[in-house]
Order: structure tokens, then sequence, then C-alpha cells
């Protein structure tokens, strides 16, 4: 009742930012590529990432959808005041409707991917609804 109807602009700008997204996945920066040859393919705790997924009108780096994860890698351009400020309203837009944020710099993937990779195990642990329960199984 409340919902507005889907207009022709609003399937072009979900086509261009799925089309984005698209690109992105198949062009990944070399950070972005370290990290999912570490958490594709459930290897962390068994979830599932995504990566450059579309969520409402923003492309996230990386996404798990049963822990309402966002991972995001950023660069030198996050530093500037308007990149910053820009960055900070997305995050609150994403965790108002339900997603938790970690964001980590280029620096920390390159040189520590390991502690990255242990700081999102360690999240996944603590907040995400229990692998176990769900599936019965360790």
């Amino acid at each position: 009742m409340g919902d507005k109807p889907i207009t022709h602009t609003d399937r072009s700008i979900h086509d261009n930012i799925r089309d984005l997204a698209r690109y992105m996945r198949r062009n990944p920066t070399p950070t972005e590529d370290r990290l999912w040859q570490r958490i594709r393919m459930k290897q962390v705790h068994g979830f599932r990432f995504r990566r450059q997924q579309a969520i409402g009108r923003f492309i996230v780096d990386f996404y798990c959808f049963e822990a309402r994860l966002v991972d995001e890698i950023d660069g030198a351009i996050h530093d500037e005041p308007s990149q910053a400020e820009y960055d900070k309203e997305r995050e609150l837009h994403l965790e108002s409707l339900g997603f938790h944020v970690l964001r980590f710099t280029n620096n920390q993937v390159t040189n520590n991917l390991n502690a990255v990779v242990d700081f999102i195990g360690d999240w996944l642990a603590k907040h995400a609804p229990s692998r176990t329960a769900r599936s019965g199984r360790n």
C-alpha cells in the first residue's frame, strides 16, 4: 500500500548499478582480490560472501547475507574529507537497513591479511547466527 511503483528511471538506475557491480567483480583491485581469495567459498566459518554486491543504490566490496555483514576496503581516496563524509552517510544508511559494516584500509589488507581475515572471523563468531544451531552440525 505504501510502496511506490517502480518507474522506468528506477529500473535504469538499478540496471546501471547492476552492470557496474558486474564490471567491478570482473576487474577487482589487487587488494580486493587478495581478500576475496581468503574469504570466498565459505572459507571463514562456513559463511558465504559475495563481492561487489549491489545493496540498494550502493555497491559494497564484500557482503555476507546470512550475517548481514558488509566488509569494505578503503584506499587513500577515503581519507579525503568529502569521501569520508560520503562513506559515513553510506554506512549509516546500510546500518539503517540492518547491516553491520567493517572497514579495513588497503594497507591493513596488504600488510596484515591474516589479521583482517581473523577479525572478520571473530566478528562472525560473536555476532552472526549460529551455524551449528541452524544446520545441526559443526
